[in-house]
């Protein structure tokens, strides 16, 4: 059947096409049903197995390769998309529109490509169709952000393109399977990946240019492009020893800025890196646990992200802010907001019962097995990091802390409806992980809820929750407190204009320095010409214009005479 060949991407496509011309309750139709009828057709009409090609200049692009990976990432981008639209659905703005189902349609296009120019270009359409999603706030901020994750996005294209070349030159295949590191075109796929997974001293882009995208344009950010990340180094890079340590180190570090952070969604974007680091372990350590486990925390991990996210969208666009030292109480304007947000953090938590639970301890698990015990310490201070800031900090501060004084109404139908969803299918993968299990693409010999695994981690969660509650008491937990923190990225934010504006300031003076001199010098010279009598000889006086006009008229008599004896012309004098 023909609808077996259809790419799930080209129904996006062709629905981002009619939102651009269609309005109102129609365009809202749209983008609600396409997530829903791309995945019946994903669900009913793919199978693994199924491939699909194009020819272009002699060269075979593979448009979709399905296999149990890629669908389950093509189910999970269906579900987060029908989600968001439906937190969106009071959004009348056509580039918003646009762009989320655009920018849906590159994600599955990346995660069906067989081949590295077919992910190439959906790589670069992930970043031309998002970037829009910041832009759409149309604020300074959110500007100059955007500009800045256009670049960095298009860079991560760049090299990848370069190691896409590199490895047809060197092998004579575009193939999109294993990698690995073992010459330039790895590494430079590897570099290309690894900016969209946010790796250390990569990830300002994550948490500069999501905070200041609109309440709605972050639920999607949230979703896809990180995802498509994880996806790729799933692809092209398990069993790579080296990821093992960099996803620990990204479970790790930004502990420390989400604790200091105001802002509360750039907290949550701090704490997507943190769960984007158990996921890239899980990738480095390579075996079927182990693999699985980073699946399935992707899968949970968008739907809980986003549900966290939409709370947080749902307090701007109520409340008009985010900044932690703005809010406070707003649990008596928005009840059932406060209850959603608390189901999120549950899950980002990892707590018994909640679907961070049952993917997250799988990693954990496979780390322990593979005998890489002192970084499991790690991963399990980092999960008791992230009750820190994203469990407990981000519903206590924004919605109970203290009485701020801000009244409210409680957030938009299609907000709350939203969010009951996401917190619906929290609850449920919590409850029943046998269904997400039976999706993954290895085979699961796993049961998260052993005696060990669930003491162990209601431990852990009660001292972190200890922890926090001494440190507040004591006062020495950081205050909230309106700044701008910056980490990395004061590297290129700080660091290279100061720099830039210090050597273009030293050239400028440099510069005028030596045009004074030669002017000074120029100045003496003549002073010192006028002075001699060659200064006083006639030439150098003021002539009138006829005498000017006479001595032209000879010299251009000179030159006649000079040109009319090179051509061998006789010359005819007249008496």
């Amino acid at each position: 059947m023909w609808m077996n060949d259809l790419p799930p991407f080209a129904p996006f496509f062709i629905a981002a096409l009619l939102a651009l011309i269609t309005r109102g309750w129609l365009r809202s139709l749209i983008v609600l049903a396409t997530p829903v009828l791309g995945g019946l057709h994903l669900w009913l009409d793919v199978s693994p197995g199924i491939v699909t090609t194009v020819s272009i200049l002699e060269h075979e692009l593979t448009l979709m390769r399905a296999d149990r990976l890629s669908l389950l990432f093509g189910y999970l981008f269906h579900i987060a998309a029908f989600i968001a639209a439906i937190f969106a659905l009071h959004v009348r703005d056509t580039t918003q529109s646009v762009s989320s189902l655009l920018y849906a349609g590159s994600a599955l296009g990346a995660v069906f490509a067989g081949d590295l120019i077919t992910l190439f270009i959906f790589w670069e359409l992930l970043a031309i169709s998002s970037v829009f999603l910041i832009w759409a706030r149309r604020t300074e901020r959110a500007i100059r952000s955007g500009m800045r994750y256009l670049v960095i996005q298009v860079s991560s294209g760049l090299l990848l393109l370069a190691g896409a070349i590199v490895q047809y030159y060197q092998t004579g295949s575009l193939a999109f399977d294993f990698i690995g590191l073992e010459g330039i075109s790895g590494w430079l796929i590897f570099l290309a990946f690894g900016i969209k997974c946010a790796f250390p001293l990569l990830h300002n882009w994550l948490t500069d240019a999501y905070p200041e995208a609109t309440p709605t344009g972050t639920v999607f950010l949230s979703a896809f492009t990180t995802k498509v990340a994880v996806y790729a180094l799933a692809r092209g890079f398990p069993g790579t020893e080296l990821l093992i340590y960099i996803g620990a180190v990204m479970t790790c570090f930004p502990i420390f800025y989400a604790v200091i952070e105001n802002d509360l969604r750039r907290v949550l974007a701090y704490s997507m890196i943190n769960q984007l680091g158990f996921m890239v372990c899980g990738i480095g350590i390579g075996t079927a646990l182990a693999l699985n486990g980073t699946v399935a925390h992707a899968f949970s991990h968008v739907i809980y992200k986003a549900l966290l996210y939409m709370s947080m969208g749902a307090v701007l666009y109520r409340a008009g802010t985010v900044k932690g030292s703005d809010l406070g109480g707003l649990y008596k304007s928005m009840p059932k907001t406060t209850l959603l947000c608390i189901v999120g953090a549950c899950s980002i938590s990892a707590f018994p019962l909640f679907s961070g639970f049952v993917s997250k301890s799988m990693v954990m698990a496979a780390m322990i097995e593979e005998g890489y015990d002192y970084l499991w310490l790690a991963l399990l201070f980092a999960s008791a990091g992230v009750l820190h800031h994203a469990g407990i900090k981000v519903p206590y501060i924004a919605f109970f802390a203290h009485d701020s004084g801000i009244r409210t109404q409680e957030a938009p139908l299609n907000m709350l409806i939203a969010m009951s969803i996401a917190a619906a299918l929290c609850i449920f993968i919590g409850l029943q992980p046998l269904y997400l299990y039976a999706l993954l693409p290895w085979e699961v010999e796993y049961w998260p809820y052993d005696t060990t695994h669930v003491l162990t981690q209601l431990q852990l969660l009660l001292f972190a929750a200890l922890a926090f509650v001494w440190l507040h008491k004591q006062g020495l937990h950081p205050p909230e407190m309106s700044a701008v923190n910056i980490d990395a990225e004061w590297i290129y934010r700080k660091f290279m204009p100061d720099t830039a504006r210090s050597v273009f300031s030293f050239l400028k003076k440099t510069g005028n320095s030596i045009e004074d001199t030669f002017h000074n010098t120029l100045k003496d010279a003549v002073k010192t010409m006028i002075s001699t009598r060659l200064g006083r000889f006639n030439l150098a006086a003021s002539w009138p214009t006829g005498s000017m006009v006479f001595w032209i008229a000879i010299i251009l008599g000179i030159f006649l005479v000079a040109d009319v004896i090179t051509l061998n012309l006789p010359v005819t004098t007249r008496q």
